[in-house]
């Protein structure tokens, strides 16, 4: 491993800044599907059972 570094020693920060942009890329999903969660469970508790449109369609 040490003689690899030795033949290119900018391969260490290449590997390092991979890493760093996987990192990124991965928090902001992570912290973007939390946002749609919150939403999609803030609608859920607005909506009363008795306003889904399926149930208002079948109802004469």
């Amino acid at each position: 491993m040490s003689d690899l570094l030795d033949e290119y020693p900018m391969l260490m920060f290449a590997l390092e800044s991979l890493l760093a942009l996987f990192l990124l890329i991965f928090i902001v999903v992570w912290t973007s599907s939390g946002k749609k969660k919150q939403a999609r469970i803030a609608q859920r508790a607005r909506k009363t059972p008795g306003e889904n449109s399926d149930n208002q369609e079948s109802q004469p």
